[in-house]
């Protein structure tokens, strides 16, 4: 439900500095945010009825619409005097990407055939066998999204048995609630209650195992005051958030050098790095952005949600915000006002957006998918995937799908209409996020590890 338009941008939620508060506590602000915000729910809600959304062209046991290609008649018999569907048949056999790449390089008729958009969808679909993708789009890239579809589904296959697993048990003393991937997968950083953002170099996986922790970002007995919460790039920079209500800035081309700090008023929940802006969304219910080009400085600040801002996006035209006032809230940045304000049944924990997509997992173990439709968000679909607990993270892309959940699981899907799970894995303790990248998979575990999947390349 969007709430009415005088309540999109009232002028109260500008941020005043004028309000004196007592600085909390931030181990015990920390204590009380998890046993609020994490513990398990208490019921269960029915997944609501979403808008409907015109479904794509194919379903299992419907006939297959024929490809509009040109002949492909030849004076001399031999391959290229077969039917097209024929041709088809037989690059079905054939790695997605050799047919993308090669087979157009061979002569002017194969190039006409895989060139044709429509010859990938079918492909595309006939993996899958289930409505996909789940919002249709006018240009949507069938080639890299059928290349990407196979990859993952040849990656997981037989429930992952090709998978490599490595457990990385050695490096923090306490939960690890934030993971990020770095230049394709090869290095990684974590972020700890502990209060440490390790370094790692995943490319000494099962080669060097000492030597796969790098080192503790900072030069003090730990890279912040309090715990670290949430953590976000930009080429080789990387930004900390924190529960001690600072965001640092780290050059990873300079070995990991800080080369900025941001001391803010509250524990800093989540962020988005943008070339031209950096996001924060803190515990004191404000979405706060900079400039990190210079300083960074500080351009405005605004109280979005009457509650904790819990999981954030950015691009160049909206910051997507939601919190534990089961809002979604997108901002319009060119008009520097709130553009839709999303009443839920729930609060958001994790986001992932590819234009025009936005998958979020919430805290009753749903995900939910909303449509940016010229401009506006909609709710279009929400899924059971089974998890049973708050869903933590989610990484979502043309062909893959990964959620985290406190239910001690990572789920594999593909990310059609509903999602199709075609791996499980069960852990010892909770998981706080994904990140996918490359080759590489790794989750953020409460049990003081970083669970790592090296995939076939």
């Amino acid at each position: 439900m969007e709430l009415p338009p005088g309540l999109r941008d009232d002028p109260r939620t500008w941020d005043n500095d004028s309000d004196l508060e007592s600085e909390p506590d931030p181990d015990a602000q920390a204590e009380a945010y998890v046993s609020r915000v994490l513990s398990p729910p208490k019921f269960r809600l029915a997944i609501p009825r979403a808008l409907p959304l015109s479904a794509p062209a194919a379903f299992p046991g419907a006939p297959e619409p024929r490809a509009a290609t040109k002949g492909l008649a030849v004076e001399v018999p031999g391959l290229l005097s077969l039917p097209p569907e024929l041709l088809l048949e037989i690059c079905a056999y054939l790695d997605a990407r050799l047919v993308l790449h090669v087979l157009p390089r061979v002569c002017h008729a194969l190039r006409d055939l895989v060139r044709d958009h429509v010859t990938w969808r079918l492909r595309a679909q006939r993996r899958v066998r289930a409505p996909y993708p789940v919002v249709e789009e006018k240009d949507f890239d069938w080639p890299a999204a059928c290349i990407e579809l196979e990859q993952h589904l040849s990656r997981w296959a037989e429930d992952g048995r090709w998978a490599e697993y490595f457990c990385l048990a050695d490096g923090h003393f306490a939960s690890i609630d934030s993971v990020l991937l770095l230049q394709g997968g090869t290095l990684c950083l974590s972020g700890s209650r502990d209060r440490n953002v390790n370094l790692w170099d995943l490319r000494q996986l099962g080669v060097e195992p000492s030597r796969v922790l790098v080192k503790a970002l900072g030069t003090q007995n730990s890279t912040h005051k309090g715990w670290v919460w949430s953590l976000a790039s930009l080429d080789h920079r990387v930004c900390s958030g924190s529960w001690d209500s600072t965001v640092k800035l780290w050059d990873m081309a300079a070995d990991g050098q800080q080369f900025g700090e941001i001391k803010g008023k509250a524990a800093v929940l989540c962020l988005s790095y943008q070339p031209d802006i950096l996001v924060t969304g803190t515990y004191d219910k404000k979405v706060t952005v900079y400039d990190p080009r210079v300083g960074p400085t500080l351009l405005k600040s605004r109280r979005l949600h009457s509650s904790a801002v819990l999981a954030l996006l950015a691009d160049d035209r909206h910051i997507i915000s939601g919190s534990e006032d089961h809002t979604l809230v997108v901002f319009d940045r060119r008009a520097n006002s709130v553009l839709q304000r999303l009443q839920l049944d729930s609060y958001l924990l994790c986001m992932s957006y590819q234009e025009p997509q936005l998958w979020a997992g919430d805290n009753q173990g749903l995900l939910h998918v909303f449509a940016n439709q010229e401009g506006c968000f909609q709710l279009v679909r929400t899924f059971d995937v089974g998890h049973r607990s708050h869903i933590t993270g989610i990484k979502h892309s043309l062909g893959a799908l990964y959620t985290t959940s406190t239910d001690k699981t990572i789920r594999v899907h593909v990310p059609t209409d509903p999602p199709r799970t075609i791996c499980t894995r069960s852990h010892h303790n909770v998981l706080n996020g994904i990140c996918a990248e490359g080759n590489l998979v790794v989750a953020a575990s409460g049990g003081l590890s970083l669970e790592v999947w090296r995939l076939q390349a």
